[in-house]
């Protein structure tokens, strides 16, 4: 898969140290100028649904994984892949120094009727919860929280400039 774009937080004047690699996927999911998207509460912000790949699971199992849990969604195709973002964040734990994950971006296809959610507790805590929303308006929304909050996550960055990339696809 090719890799799309490559970042690095502005908080990493290098790469040395202790790295932890992360595995994970992104859901685009489509209907029309809607796409189905993670609406977090907490950071006020819109993300493609996915997560971390689980140690021996293959990437387009954790995808369908990831996708069913976060937003209950059903009849899941994988149809085509869009590439891989990259980026390497300081990470706050002891044990490594930095985070350079690897998110795998593909096309899905789902039943457009949600079913239950299975969220873990700090997706519950967060306030997480799976929506259909104009990607324009999203997009839209992602930037005015990039300009103006300052308790914006991490990855609202990454999410904005895919939800840009697809919505450029569509024209």
């Amino acid at each position: 898969m090719k890799t799309l774009r490559t970042t690095r937080h502005p908080d990493l004047e290098n790469l040395e140290g202790s790295t932890l690699h992360r595995l994970a996927t992104r859901a685009i999911v489509l209907n029309g100028n809607d796409i189905l998207l993670m609406y977090t509460e907490r950071y006020h912000d819109y993300s493609l649904p996915g997560g971390g790949v689980d140690e021996g699971e293959d990437i387009r199992e954790g995808l369908v994984r990831e996708l069913e849990e976060e937003t209950g969604a059903r009849n899941i195709q994988v149809i085509s892949e869009l590439g891989i973002y990259e980026e390497f964040r300081p990470w706050y734990k002891p044990e490594h120094d930095i985070l350079h994950m690897s998110s795998y971006c593909f096309f899905c296809s789902v039943d457009p009727e949600l079913g239950e959610p299975r969220h873990e507790d700090y997706e519950v805590a967060n306030g997480m919860k799976p929506v259909w929303i104009n990607i324009n308006e999203a997009i839209a929304h992602n930037q005015a929280v990039m300009a103006n909050s300052p308790k914006k996550g991490l990855s609202i960055e990454r999410e904005t400039w895919l939800l840009e990339l697809i919505a450029c696809q569509q024209d």
